[in-house]
């Protein structure tokens, strides 16, 4: 009987452990800031991709002008936010077979946000399990072996540099993260840094996470 007991409890213990052990490994939820104050109530956050390149298939897709527009809150503890806006203009291919048929579009918009910690750095991440992110890339040309409509999904996280103000989105962050786009069920590549700025009544003070 004694025996069993201490086999109960070396298991019971060993469970503790482990669950111990995810949850510090699962990072803590970091909230937005404005100049070291921590955010009350709801503020827009504007900001332009400095650079940004997808490769859809093969194809490598980039915009020249890419914009969002986003509300940010802090909620139980965590912060919280959404993309409420996604305009591209100015979308080009880099292969001439298969030129785009018009501009990248966002779509299903708004998309949700919330605030982690991974690895000892603050993400940013964006979509979520039935609110992904989804955005429609149309190529065109007679002999585009890519011809047609594809609808490119998924999350996303990228890494927050509260000194630059900006926010970082590559192959790392989404490896770091466990995150990616994709389209047919294959992999999109996708690198982009935007900048972050707060447009109403935290304008000109620092964005942190």
């Amino acid at each position: 009987m004694r025996g069993k007991i201490t086999t109960a409890l070396t298991i019971l213990l060993a469970a503790f452990a482990l669950s111990a052990a995810a949850s510090a490994t699962a990072g803590a939820s970091p909230v937005w800031k404005f100049n070291g104050t921590e955010l009350t109530g709801k503020e827009t956050v504007v900001g332009a991709a400095t650079s940004s390149k997808m490769t859809v298939l093969g194809v490598g897709v980039e915009c020249k002008h890419f914009l969002y527009n986003s509300k940010v809150f802090n909620e139980a503890g965590s912060g919280k936010g959404e993309i409420t806006e996604l305009p591209l203009f100015e979308c080009a291919s880099n292969d001439v077979l298969c030129p785009l048929a018009k501009e990248v579009e966002a779509k299903s918009l708004p998309w949700p946000g919330h605030l982690a910690t991974v690895g000892g750095k603050d993400y940013v991440f964006i979509g979520e399990a039935g609110k992904e992110v989804e955005v429609e890339v149309v190529f065109t040309g007679i002999f585009c072996s890519l011809f047609g409509r594809h609808i490119v999904k998924g999350t996303v996280a990228g890494v927050v540099n509260n000194s630059a103000q900006t926010a970082t989105f590559d192959s790392e962050t989404f490896k770091a993260t466990g995150t990616g786009l994709f389209t047919s069920f294959l992999a999109v590549e996708w690198a982009a840094e935007f900048t972050v700025e707060a447009f109403e009544s935290h304008r000109l003070q620092n964005l942190e996470a």
